[in-house]
């Protein structure tokens, strides 16, 4: 198996700096899109012969270094007690959002390997097959708790912020679930054969500093320690760029990094103690492929300091995106950090 992902997790010497992209098993792809024309986006995510071929599909076509698991942040919502649907124009709706003590005691904590086999048996199926690291995930506990008490995505996060304030005691006790059931999860993914775990904050950036150290961080922090020195930890707070050093206080072994802050000057906040991942902007590669290997040199050259670098977009890839210049992102990533160029 190529494990240079896994070196770079760990901050040891790698050949060339390692590649792979958020949302790399997605509508992008033709591929993908004949496997989803059959099938609607849960059932997908619940067949584990289907989420297994798609998310094959970006490592044979893209060459990435690593694999992540086809599937959503929210599936072990829906074992916990939430009506789950995804809307083609509205994103995902929960329903009866979590907003009183009697909500939050009809929650249950999973047991993963009962409760949401398909993920299990979807993993199994893939460390048999693939020659790469196979990335597992969850969404972080703040995250979802944003899902479950607004009902789906949200402009201002009002309810979520009036349960913090409001009814600490109650949030407390929503998070309290949230995480014991991420923490079985994730230790049901590992069990099953993945070589890292990632955990998405996706909304994080919503949160004053302050906030998200109350908040926010000291379960993140639980979820790392249950795992520190098992597998890689990656974190990624989206939009976090103003708490770097928070961010680093989860104790993650990989800080994932969004495209609003240089990748010099990210890894300058979090110092070279812990490796690094990202940042390429999106939409970058809607431009040339000049354009491309340009921005991708300065990434490279920016991250040279880093305890490790692992090359990622800041965001999940764009559905709109040119599957060659994808292929052209990784390429160059390859071949500009080749003999060193990325980080001694």
């Amino acid at each position: 198996m190529n494990d240079t992902f896994l070196k770079a997790c760990r901050g040891e010497k790698t050949e060339y700096t390692p590649v792979w992209l958020m949302r790399q098993a997605g509508r992008y792809l033709p591929e993908y899109q004949k496997v989803r024309s059959n099938v609607d986006f849960l059932t997908l995510c619940k067949t584990p012969e289907l989420a297994a071929e798609v998310t094959k599909q970006p490592v044979d076509i893209l060459k990435v270094d690593a694999a992540i698991l086809f599937s959503d942040i929210l599936i072990p919502i829906e074992p916990m007690g939430m009506k789950l649907e995804f809307s083609e124009s509205k994103g995902p709706i929960l329903y009866d959002p979590i907003r009183s003590d009697i909500a939050v005691s009809k929650l249950r904590r999973i047991k993963a390997n009962d409760d949401v086999p398909f993920v299990i048996e979807t993993i199994k199926i893939l460390v048999k097959d693939l020659n790469v690291p196979l990335i597992g995930f969850s969404g972080a506990p703040f995250t979802l708790a944003t899902y479950m008490i607004e009902g789906g995505s949200s402009k201002n996060y009002v309810n979520t912020k009036k349960m913090m304030y409001q009814s600490p005691e109650l949030y407390t006790s929503l998070m309290e679930k949230i995480t014991d059931t991420v923490i079985n999860y994730l230790q049901a993914q590992i069990d099953a054969g993945v070589h890292a775990i990632q955990v998405f904050d996706s909304w994080a950036g919503i949160l004053c500093p302050i906030d998200f150290e109350k908040y926010a961080l000291p379960y993140v922090q639980r979820i790392v320690l249950a795992f520190k020195g098992k597998v890689p930890i990656i974190y990624f707070a989206f939009n976090s760029s103003a708490m770097l050093k928070l961010v680093k206080q989860s104790g993650a072994d990989v800080l994932g990094i969004d495209w609003r802050v240089d990748i010099s000057d990210a890894v300058n906040a979090v110092g070279n103690d812990v490796a690094v991942q990202g940042n390429l902007d999106p939409c970058t590669l809607f431009g040339t492929k000049d354009l491309i290997r340009d921005r991708v040199t300065g990434i490279l050259q920016g991250a040279k300091n880093a305890k490790g670098h692992i090359f990622n977009l800041g965001h999940g890839i764009l559905p709109e995106t040119p599957v060659e210049n994808a292929i052209a992102m990784v390429e160059a990533v390859h071949e500009l950090s080749n003999g060193r160029l990325a980080y001694a």
